[in-house]
């Protein structure tokens, strides 16, 4: 018997019993390859990569775990039924028969998407956890038109305002906002819920093109498991914070296209509602104190209907973090820094500048805000504003109580944490490089002259006093000490060894200027005597930065010795790459050199 021959009925074992390739798992489930895609994307099941790959490269494999999951799901009874009616849908319509087909498209069956959310997140830390790219989704087509041909609804462009809309109205008003940038793809923004980092992207309100190499189906069968996520995520926020959802607007500011200011006005009514009643001590006063709010101000909330849904025993500040038990507030430092940044200022946003991002930065970090237009809470001749945003080369009238700066000034103090001057943000002038707060500049290896100067500021403000530059506390180490105990590397070792040798040089020149401005006399012979003793201190310095060179390189050479294969080809990557950002920061050295020799001859 030859040895190739296996049996008909030999089980299978191995990766051939444990993965599936696509195609075998559509047979196997019996659906088309569209409802599969669909399917996963819902179920959160993705390919796997085998060890050994028995069908070939070129397949795409699954566990068959996976796919037993997904054959025991219960949308997968509902897509075929839904299969189903559309065939009935098209046989009665063929056939011309108007009474049946209105009879069944009055009975559409419908799923919904609940079950799959508490199924993949049991605890709302995890939907938070994966919430990145299903804010970046929303935000992305909630900018983008209405398309047929896209299949992309105009209901659902509108479901993907109001959930972005509703998610910056709860980030802005509990002060949870963190960074942000303005970059050309968008703006990226960052925030801190619960304790997680999240970040996402919103497009720029520009125009947007579709482009035709990409597959909107799979984007909208995304989209439509991120809307659920998103509306419960939202759900669980506001009730966390004692509000109703979904939110009464004023239809009003809706027209307007007001809708995230519609709904900051919502949480303050929220948030002034308990307080009235605490006053009042009964329902009827404060209903008559909030029709004359009403009565004052036509684009006031209808807060006479929230007062009624609002029970009387709520917390007060509605706004700040949830108290526990004992009402001791929850809010750390960062949040009440970053609720004070912008106290006491008034902004007044001029037609050309992002509106509705300074709408979302502005009293996410304790700032007023006002726009040109109508449903504006006040107007552009307010005394009472002190800043004034304008993006244009120049301004035509100007008042004299306010500051008239560029919307990077927002952004920038934003992530500084502290108001800048306003010198560089002037109307008309090129503003200082726009910095990412994403960046660790320590890290990357070279720190930017606008940042160094931004670091300056805030020790001035906090009354610190930072170190010269280039002195740090390793310096006082021992080079050859740290590289044996295996702290530093070798290419450190060499760096810390010059950095200390430089150091040197640098205390005796200004030890030597000090005792000849104190002297007021040349150097005499003691003093020469002193100089040739640090001399000879420092030609022991440079003899022994040598030693820790040929130490290091020794090291690193036995180390090299005693490596497997693997992992010499792994730190030879990793040599290569510290290389080549080596060269890169040289790079921005040099362009900075040439920029500030531009600079000086002017």
């Amino acid at each position: 018997m030859p040895k190739h021959y296996r049996p008909a009925g030999k089980k299978k074992e191995g990766n051939a019993a444990l993965y599936i390739t696509r195609s075998q798992a559509v047979k196997y489930l019996q659906i088309s390859l569209s409802l599969f895609r669909k399917l996963c994307i819902l179920k959160g099941v993705f390919p796997r990569e085998p060890k050994r790959k028995v069908k070939g490269n070129h397949h795409t494999y699954y566990h068959m775990k996976d796919i037993m999951f997904l054959k025991h799901e219960p949308l997968l009874e509902k897509f075929r039924d839904m299969r189903a009616y559309e065939r009935k849908v098209k046989k009665a319509v063929t056939k011309k028969n108007r009474d049946l087909a209105e009879r069944l498209l009055t009975r559409k069956p419908t799923y919904t998407l609940d079950m799959l959310i508490l199924e993949r997140y049991p605890r709302f830390i995890d939907a938070l956890r994966d919430l990145d790219d299903c804010l970046s989704m929303v935000h992305l087509f909630a900018a983008l038109p209405a398309v047929e041909r896209e299949k992309i609804e105009v209901n659902k462009i509108h479901n993907c305002r109001r959930l972005s809309h509703e998610w910056q109205a709860y980030i802005s008003r509990t002060h949870k906002l963190r960074k942000t940038f303005v970059s050309v793809k968008g703006i990226y923004y960052q925030a801190d819920v619960d304790g997680q980092k999240i970040t996402w992207v919103t497009p720029h309100a520009l125009q947007q093109v579709l482009p035709d190499d990409v597959d909107y189906k799979i984007m909208l069968t995304f989209l439509e498991f991120y809307e659920t996520l998103l509306a419960f995520i939202n759900v669980h926020l506001y009730l966390s914070i004692n509000v109703k959802y979904p939110p009464i607007l004023d239809t009003r500011l809706e027209a307007l296209a007001a809708e995230l200011y519609a709904l900051s006005r919502y949480l303050d009514a929220n948030n002034r509602a308990p307080a009235v009643e605490s006053e009042s001590g009964s329902a009827s006063e404060s209903s008559t104190v909030q029709h004359k709010e009403k009565d004052r101000n036509e684009s006031e909330l209808r807060l006479a209907q929230l007062q009624q849904q609002l029970p009387s025993n709520e917390p007060g500040a509605l706004m700040h973090l949830i108290e526990d038990a004992s009402g001791v507030d929850e809010e750390d430092a960062e949040t009440k820094a970053c609720k004070n940044l912008f106290k006491n200022m008034k902004f007044f946003l001029s037609r050309e500048v992002p509106r509705e991002s300074l709408l979302f930065v502005i009293p996410a970090f304790g700032g007023t805000v006002s726009w040109e237009g109508e449903g504006a809470p006040f107007n552009e001749t307010d005394k009472s504003i002190t800043h004034q945003i304008v993006d244009r080369p120049s301004q035509g009238h100007k008042f004299l109580s306010r500051e008239y700066v560029q919307p990077q000034f927002v952004y920038d103090c934003v992530n500084a944490r502290m108001i800048l001057p306003t010198e560089n943000y002037v109307v008309g002038r090129v503003p200082p490089p726009h910095l990412s707060p994403f960046v660790d500049n320590e890290a990357e290896g070279y720190v930017p002259q606008y940042a160094d100067t931004i670091k300056r500021l805030q020790a001035a403000a906090k009354k610190e006093v930072l170190p010269m530059p280039g002195v740090g506390k390793e310096d006082l180490d021992n080079p050859q000490n740290l590289l044996a105990e295996g702290v530093i590397d070798r290419a450190e070792a060499i760096e810390a060894a010059e950095k200390k040798r430089k150091m040197f040089q640098l205390e005796k020149q200004y030890h030597n200027e000090l005792e000849k401005e104190l002297q007021g006399t040349p150097f005499s012979s003691d003093l020469h005597a002193k100089s040739q003793k640090v001399d000879e201190g420092m030609d022991h310095e440079d003899e022994s930065a040598p030693e820790i060179e040929q130490f290091a390189r020794d090291k690193g050479e036995l180390d090299k010795i005693s490596m497997s294969r693997k992992k010499k080809k792994l730190l030879e990557a990793m040599e290569i790459g510290k290389k080549r950002k080596d060269d890169k920061i040289g790079r921005l050295w040099e362009r900075r050199k040439k920029i500030e020799e531009a600079k000086t001859a002017k």
